[in-house]
C-alpha cells in the first residue's frame, strides 16, 4: 500500500509539475505573441530621470542610456527627444547627461520611468513633420487598414512596415527624406494595430499571416498608380516584406527591398524576448514550442527550405551585433550568401530596429544610394 501511495504521490507530483512547465512555456511565450504595439519590448530597460535643465538630461548610468544617436524617450503619458551624450559635462557615477532636444508632450521630472524608442517622431507626417498626407483604408482580408498616403512625382512607391512593439509611427523617422526624394510613401498600420482588426487568434505571428496586410498593401498601390513598389520593413516587417516579395502574385511589382534589423528566426527572437522576461533558460524550449502551438507557427528551418529568404531582387539590410531581438548573424549569412542580391550595411551600438538613429545621416545616404538606380 505504501509504495502504491508513493507512486501515485510521485505520479501527481510529476504532473503538476509538467502543467506547470507548459503555463511558464506559454507565459514566456506571450512576450512575443503579444507584443503591444507602441510598448517596449522586454529587451528594453527602464531609465529613471534624474533631472532636467536648459537643453539637458540627466538619467540612470545604463549601457541603453550610453548608446550613441537620436532617440525617443517615452515614459506614461510622456514623449520626447534626445540626442547624444553630452561632452564637456560632468556625469556622476550612476547617471549620464544626454541632450535634451524637445518634449513632444507631457512633462519630465525627477523620479519618473523612461524608456528609449526608436520613434523620434508621434503624430502623423501633418502634425510631426508638417507633410501633407491623405489617411486611406486599403482593403485587407480580415477588413480595412489604415494608412498614411504621402504622395510624390515618382511611379515607384515605397510601403513602410513596422515590427515588434513598434506601430506606424515609426516610419516618420525617414519619411521626411524619402519625401525630399519624390517618391510616394504608404506607411502601414496592420492586423492587431490601433484601428486596423484583430489577428482572429489575437496572437502575433511573426510575419507568417501578417504579409497579407502587406501584400493588400502592394495591390492598393499598384491599384492607384504605382508601376514597382520598394518594401521598407523593421524587425518582423522585414520578414513581412521578404514574404510578400517571394509570394504575392504580385511579386513581379517589387523592385527592391530594404530590411531594417529583420527578425529571420522567429525562435531566436522568441527565445530573447522570453529570456528578457527573465524565463529560466531550460524553459525556452517550451516556450518555442508553445508558440508553436498557439500560434501555427513554422520551424525556422521550413521558411529557409521554402526560399522565402531567399530574395529574388535587389535588398538593402541595416543589422549590427549589439541587435538582442533580432540576431544578425542571419542577416550576415544572407548577404555572404547572395552577394550579387543582398547588401549588409553594419550598424553598431544600435538596439533593434534603431539602425537608423544610431546613425541617420549615414542611414539615408545608403538608402538613397540604393533607391538611385530603382527609381
Amino acid at each position: 500500500m505504501r509504495t502504491v501511495t508513493a507512486t501515485a504521490a510521485a505520479l501527481t507530483a510529476a504532473l503538476a509539475a509538467g502543467a506547470a512547465s507548459v503555463a511558464a512555456g506559454r507565459f514566456a511565450s506571450d512576450a512575443a505573441l503579444k507584443a503591444s504595439p507602441g510598448r517596449p519590448l522586454p529587451t528594453e530597460p527602464r531609465l529613471t530621470v534624474h533631472g532636467t535643465a536648459a537643453g539637458q538630461i540627466t538619467l540612470t548610468r545604463d549601457l541603453a542610456a550610453l548608446r550613441p544617436g537620436r532617440y525617443g524617450l517615452a515614459g506614461d503619458g510622456t514623449h520626447a527627444v534626445v540626442g547624444g551624450v553630452l561632452s564637456g559635462t560632468r556625469h556622476g557615477a550612476d547617471t549620464v547627461v544626454r541632450r535634451l532636444e524637445g518634449v513632444t508632450h507631457g512633462t519630465l521630472a525627477a523620479g519618473d520611468h523612461v524608456w528609449l524608442t526608436p520613434n523620434l517622431h508621434v503624430g502623423t507626417p501633418r502634425t510631426a513633420l508638417g507633410l501633407d498626407h491623405t489617411d486611406v483604408r486599403v482593403p485587407g482580408e480580415l477588413g480595412p487598414l489604415p494608412a498614411w498616403f504621402l504622395p510624390g512625382a515618382r511611379t515607384t512607391w515605397l510601403i513602410a512596415v513596422h515590427g515588434l512593439g513598434a506601430t506606424r509611427e515609426h516610419a516618420l523617422n525617414v519619411m521626411a527624406a524619402l519625401h525630399r526624394r519624390h517618391l510616394p510613401v504608404l506607411a502601414l498600420a496592420y492586423r492587431g494595430d490601433v484601428g486596423a482588426p484583430r489577428s482572429p487568434d489575437g496572437l502575433q505571428h511573426f510575419g507568417e499571416t501578417e504579409w497579407r496586410d502587406v501584400d493588400a498593401a502592394l495591390r492598393y498601390a499598384v491599384d492607384h498608380g504605382a508601376r514597382q513598389v520598394v518594401l521598407l520593413g523593421w524587425s518582423t516587417g522585414a520578414a513581412m516584406a521578404l514574404r510578400t516579395a517571394a509570394l504575392s502574385d504580385l511579386r513581379d511589382r517589387v523592385a527592391g527591398l530594404v530590411l531594417d534589423s529583420p527578425v529571420l528566426s522567429w525562435e531566436a527572437t522568441l527565445r530573447a524576448l522570453a529570456a528578457a522576461r527573465h524565463t529560466p533558460a531550460p524553459l525556452l524550449p517550451l516556450a518555442v514550442r508553445a508558440a508553436q502551438g498557439r500560434a501555427g507557427l513554422h520551424a525556422d528551418r521550413d521558411r529557409h527550405e521554402a526560399g522565402l529568404y531567399r530574395p529574388a531582387v535587389p535588398t538593402l539590410i541595416f543589422h549590427g551585433p549589439d541587435d538582442r531581438v533580432a540576431p544578425w548573424g542571419p542577416s550576415r549569412r544572407l548577404a555572404e550568401t547572395h552577394p550579387r542580391m543582398v547588401a549588409l550595411h553594419t550598424v553598431r551600438h544600435a538596439p533593434h530596429a534603431a539602425m537608423w538613429n544610431a546613425a541617420p545621416e549615414p542611414y539615408e545616404e545608403a538608402v538613397r544610394r540604393f533607391l538611385t538606380p530603382l527609381v
